[in-house]
Order: C-alpha cells, then structure tokens, then sequence
C-alpha cells in the first residue's frame, strides 16, 4: 500500500470513529431522566419516594429509588411532584365529534335507514380525526391513550366496533380497529328501535348464537364484516361493551358473560352497583360515570356517588368516564371524576387506576399502558400537584418518550388576551 493509500484509509477510519461517537452522543442525548419524583407505578399500592425514572427509545428502560441518571440524558427534575403513566380514557367520542351543533364534524353513527349501510362491522377508524383539538386538549390534559366507540350501526342494539387511539402528536393517532363490539340496551338508546328490551336481549344472543355455529365451520370467503366482529368476541379476542344502566340489564350483562364465556364490559352502569357481585363472579368489567347521582332516566333511579367504591369492593374492575364530556375535557374530567370517586370512599390507589391501569386492562393494552415498569410505553405525566384535584396541572406529557407540548387553542387564548385582564385589574379600585 502506497503511502497516500495509507493515508485515506487513516483517514477513512478517523471518520468513521468520529461517525460512531457522534451516533453514541445521539443515542445518548435520546436518553431522558425524570429524577426526584414522586412515581405513582400502580404495580404497588404506594408511590415510589425520590424515584428516577429513565426513558430510551420510546420506552422505559429503569425505574428505581435515588438513582444517579445515565450519562448524557437529559435530566427533568420533577421536584418531588407526582409522576403517573399517561392517564387513560376508557370511553369516548374522541376524533369521532369536534362540535356536536355542526353535523359535518359528528362522524359517530350510521344515518337511519340507509341503503347497505354498515351493521355490527360498522368500522369508525375510518372517521377518526387526529388533528382534532379536542385530541390536542386532551393530549396536554395527561391522556395518552383513549378508546372511542361508535353511535349506533344499521343492526341495532350493536352499534359497531371500537377503536383504540394513541393520542401521539403527529402521526395516525389510531393505534388498532376492533378492540371491542359496542352495543346499547335501554328505552332510550338506538336499540329502542327494537321494542321491549327483551327483544334487545334476544336480539343480542341470537346474533351470538349465530356467530358460534359459524364459527365452528370452515370459514366462507369472503368473510364479512359483521362476522369478522363477531369472531373477536365469540373468539375472546374482543370484549363485547354494552352500554346500558338498569340492575336488572346488568345482571343480564353479567349472564351472558357466563353462558357465552365470553368477555363482557358494561359502559355506565349506574345501577351497576346492584350487582356487585354477580358481576365479580362473571369478570364483568365497568366503565362508569363517577358524576351519576341523580337519575335523569328510570333506568338510573338507583344512582349514587359511591357506585365507583361499592363495585370495586365487590372486586370489580373499573374504568371511569364521564358521560356527556367523552370528547370535551376528555383528560380534565376524568381527574376530576376520579377525584370524586375516591372522596366517596374509593381509594385513592384505585382511582387512579381507574384512570389508567384499568382501562389499559379492559382494552388489552396493559402491556403497553398503564403503569410504569420496564418495557412500556414511556407514556408518562409529571403534575405540578395532585393528579385527582382539578385545579392540577401537567408539567410534562411524554408520549413514546417524547415530550409533547402542552399548547393548546385554550392557552394561546388566555396568552393572548391575559394582559387585557390584568390591565383591568390594575385600574379598578
């Protein structure tokens, strides 16, 4: 080798070295630490004192107490405030409804009567909207991830699939289609279309029926929508979510749950308490509205502001949402719900489990969400305060282990016009 040979091979090495030092520091500076935190894991019943929590790529890599933070991470110091997963909602319209008055921005059910419309395949992936404000509002509120389920379908009491949203900020904020089949009981729900609730019942174990039989046959190609929905339930791939409020329609929740063996989950309930245990027994899961106590249907008569504690004493697995607000203050509400809950006797531990751990259980997705342990989603909330008291604030949302603003139309309005309000304070008396 010539010496200008050797030469350009010192310094083809010298730049390649320089390369891998330069892709180390990069690797590095992708290495985030929140020291002195007070981490809510929700794999214990207290929180983790002075804790260090480090995130690389996209997930947690260590959680543990006094810990010095890995050379070149950068370092978030949380100050001894709370630090919980990102909060989940278990229940919502998110990406499916920006302004209920303005129909074009309603995308939640399938117009009555329509020629070929959708039935219990009825899809609202395909409608979900991630450059909503409402996700934005959402996202800088703490949640992270969210389910959103369908309106009614063209095959009532079923109203269609659920959809699993990973509220990122850029991106496809749909996660994954069919994480449920959603479908309403009651007088006053689309299923009302049917008649007498028997009927709605009847009509519900038929369809599974009829799902079962087929299922035990080679499948027919094509295979259709509606039967590949009813495969995730029958199959236990896929809880069936019944949304209805009456005791004796969640007793009924809870018997089909046993006679199908399969996975049943109850949205509202705000009799639900009524059946405690029976629903205990079948592994019958509720998402309730914490706010529900006084009726504003027969079929709520017996609500009352420790449903939340009552069910969870019987060992019920809960998730809150409130009903009303599922896409308005989607993150805000359900902190304040949750707060409710534990100041009627849940306890605090669980409300925030409530908000979190348990609705990553319901959907399956506890793999991924809901508390803070190695090998999940850095999907992470550093508070300025207690996380089930209103007036609380994020600091920092960490979505995949990247931090996410926290700017939202709400506060670019207040930037934009507090001046005004201090400039009046200023001048009265």
């Amino acid at each position: 080798m010539t010496g200008s040979n050797v030469r350009i091979a010192q310094l083809a090495s010298s730049a390649l070295a320089a390369c891998l030092v330069l892709a180390a520091v990069a690797a590095r500076s992708d290495t985030v630490a929140i020291v002195h935190a007070r981490a809510w894991t929700l794999t214990a019943d207290e929180p983790l004192e002075d804790a260090t929590i480090v995130i690389t790529d996209g997930r947690i890599a260590d959680v543990s107490t006094a810990a010095a933070p890995p050379a070149g991470a950068r370092v978030i110091d949380a100050g001894g405030h709370p630090v919980t997963p990102g909060l989940m909602n278990a229940a919502t319209r998110l990406g499916l409804i920006e302004v209920s008055a303005a129909s074009e921005t309603v995308d939640h059910s399938v117009k009555p009567g329509a020629p070929g419309a959708p039935g219990v395949g009825f899809d609202v992936e395909y409608a979900i909207n991630g450059n909503s404000g409402l996700i934005q509002l959402a996202r800088a509120d703490g949640l992270t991830r969210a389910v959103s389920y369908p309106g009614n379908s063209a095959a009532p009491p079923f109203g269609g699939t659920c959809v699993l949203l990973h509220l990122i900020e850029t991106g496809d904020a749909v996660e994954r289609a069919g994480v449920g089949v959603f479908a309403t009981v009651g007088n006053r729900s689309a299923a009302a279309s049917l008649g007498s609730r028997a009927a709605q019942w009847q009509t519900i174990r038929t369809t599974l029926d009829a799902a079962k039989a087929a299922a035990s046959k080679p499948p027919a190609e094509p295979r259709s929508r509606d039967a590949a929905a009813l495969d995730l339930v029958i199959s236990g791939k896929a809880p069936l979510a019944i949304s209805t409020e009456r005791a004796s329609d969640v007793r009924q929740a809870a018997k089909l749950a046993r006679d199908y063996g399969i996975r049943v989950v109850v949205i509202g309930g705000a009799e639900a308490w009524m059946a405690a245990d029976e629903l205990a027994r079948a592994k019958v899961s509720v998402i309730l509205n914490p706010l529900a106590n006084l009726p504003t249907t027969f079929d709520e008569l017996g609500s009352r502001l420790d449903n939340a504690a009552l069910l969870r004493k019987a060992g019920v697995t809960i998730a809150l949402s409130i009903d009303g607000v599922q896409s308005y203050n989607a993150g805000s509400s359900l902190r304040e719900g949750a707060g409710l809950a534990v100041a009627n006797g849940l306890p605090y531990i669980e409300g925030l489990r409530a908000i979190a751990s348990a609705p990553a259980q319901i959907w399956g997705v506890a793999d991924r969400q809901g508390t803070i342990a190695p090998g999940l989603d850095a999907d992470l909330v550093v508070w300025d305060g207690d996380p089930l008291e209103p007036s609380t604030l994020p600091t920092a949302v960490f979505i995949q282990g990247r931090e996410a603003s926290l700017v939202t139309h709400q506060t670019q309005l207040r930037d934009r016009y507090w001046h005004l309000i201090e400039r009046a304070r200023a001048a009265s008396p």
